[in-house]
């Protein structure tokens, strides 16, 4: 060994964002003048600076480098001890190489940035944000959410209710909001919320979000349903008040031609015999008649009654709507129509046109789908807690397709489509966000329109070929 090496001190912390400088020792035990280079090892050698790099001793002699280390402020500075080592290269005997080792311990620190995605939300019975939570610090954070208002006019449904955290790490977190009173009648109203972010021996970290609750039905209309209702109510007021006596005449002439009719009595006059040959009977009124024609005139009547019964109504499918408008314009075309969560099936409708809702909040369940021209169309839903259906659905032209599950209170996601002939396009909205883009398949290819993410759910769509 040609060298000795010494660390002053071997041991040593620094906060990240900081710097602290130790002292290695240096000697050259051989015989010959040799000259030292200097390379920092180990996981923290990017925050070690040596000063200088290289020295040149003669024998017997004692040099000096001063060790930088400069830590950032950022989570790849994990708190705790690291072991650090300088590697001593000679130039003249470059097998005598030795390494001088340490300790660096780098002080905790906790940073952590909050932001509501989106801001703000609006609805008439819930609004879903996200809160996005970023763990800036150089240690595990963990903390519990909770929601406020000062009115307390919502209530919070916060999952999960506490995260974890490594260092340099992100989290978002799923909120649902729900205003204690409904608004049925007016304008919207802006509901002022903060989500808050508790970690233990620390102050809460607030991040302020609004929640805007619209009207259930406008003012106006509000004003219009009471002036039809005092209407309604004073036209039954005057009609019970000023209803004409109206008598019929008809049975009480009946009743005193009756009377006419019946002769009097003759108490003086004998009753007579009967003549041996019986009376011919009279011939019948024309308001009379006979049992037998009573019975003809009743199984007639009942005949004419089972040939009037009407057909029953035939469903509106998107099949009916693609058929008809095939026959007024022979082509392409596609219909479909959707089953909406609190209202059932809305009419089909076809080639571009918008079928469900916007910004109401209510999911699609189910969507049907028939085309004209395209040879035939496939499909396949994509529904909330079970993902993609077992199996793609697929039918001719003229004929209906199903996917999806009404009246199970399970939303879609979204929706795959293909077609035998040509493209189809899909224009998606979901819930809470904006139109997405166009999407069209190519040649034997599909296309999806709505979302993955989950609690979302499709709320319109578009389809043309």
């Amino acid at each position: 060994m040609s060298l000795w090496t010494s660390l002053e001190p071997a041991s040593t912390t620094v906060a990240p964002g900081e710097t602290t400088t130790v002292r290695l020792r240096i000697r050259n035990t051989g015989d010959v003048v040799d000259e030292y280079h200097f390379v920092p090892v180990g996981d923290v050698a990017p925050y070690i600076t040596a000063e200088p790099s290289s020295l040149r001793l003669f024998p017997g002699t004692t040099g000096i480098v001063e060790l930088t280390l400069s830590p950032p402020r950022t989570p790849d500075a994990t708190a705790g001890a690291h072991p650090y080592g300088v590697q001593v290269v000679p130039t003249e005997h470059p097998e005598a190489t030795t390494v001088a080792e340490g300790n660096v311990s780098f002080t905790p620190f906790t940073e952590v940035r909050t932001e509501l995605v989106p801001p703000t939300v609006k609805g008439w019975f819930r609004g879903r944000p996200k809160l996005a939570i970023d763990n800036l610090g150089n240690t595990r954070l963990t903390a519990s959410l909770s929601g406020s208002d000062n009115g307390d006019s919502l209530s919070y449904e916060i999952f999960p209710a506490s995260v974890q955290i490594e260092p340099g790490r992100a989290a978002f977190v799923d909120a649902k909001l729900k205003p204690r009173q409904i608004i049925w009648f007016g304008q919207k109203q802006e509901r002022p919320y903060t989500l808050d972010l508790q970690r233990s021996g620390t102050t809460r970290l607030e991040t302020e979000g609004t929640y805007v609750q619209r009207g259930f039905l406008p003012l106006w209309l509000a004003t219009l349903l009471s002036i039809l209702l005092a209407l309604a109510i004073t036209f039954a007021v005057l009609w019970f008040a000023y209803k004409p006596a109206l008598r019929s005449l008809a049975q009480e002439k009946s009743q005193s031609a009756a009377v006419r009719a019946i002769p009097p009595a003759e108490p003086s006059k004998p009753p007579s015999l009967p003549s041996a040959e019986p009376p011919a009977p009279a011939p019948p009124t024309p308001e009379q008649e006979s049992p037998a024609e009573e019975e003809d005139s009743g199984k007639s009547g009942g005949n004419e009654k089972e040939e009037e019964e009407p057909a029953e109504p035939v469903e509106n499918t998107a099949a009916v709507a693609v058929t008809k408008l095939n026959e007024r314009t022979p082509g392409r075309h596609i219909c479909y129509r959707a089953y909406v969560r609190g209202t059932g099936w809305q009419d089909p409708v076809c080639d571009g046109l918008t079928s469900g809702t916007e910004g109401q909040d209510r999911p699609i369940e189910s969507i049907n789908i028939a085309v004209s021209g395209t040879d035939r169309v496939s499909a396949n839903g994509f529904i909330e807690n079970t993902d993609w259906e077992p199996k793609w659905k697929s039918v001719e032209n003229l004929k209906d397709l199903y996917i999806g599950t009404p009246d199970k209170d399970v939303f879609m996601r979204g929706m795959a489509i293909s077609v035998g002939e040509g493209s189809v396009c899909v224009t998606a909205r979901v819930q809470s966000q904006e139109w997405l883009e166009k999407a069209c398949t190519e040649p034997g290819g599909y296309k999806f329109g709505g979302t993955l993410i989950k609690d979302l759910a499709l709320e319109a769509f578009k389809l043309i070929v």
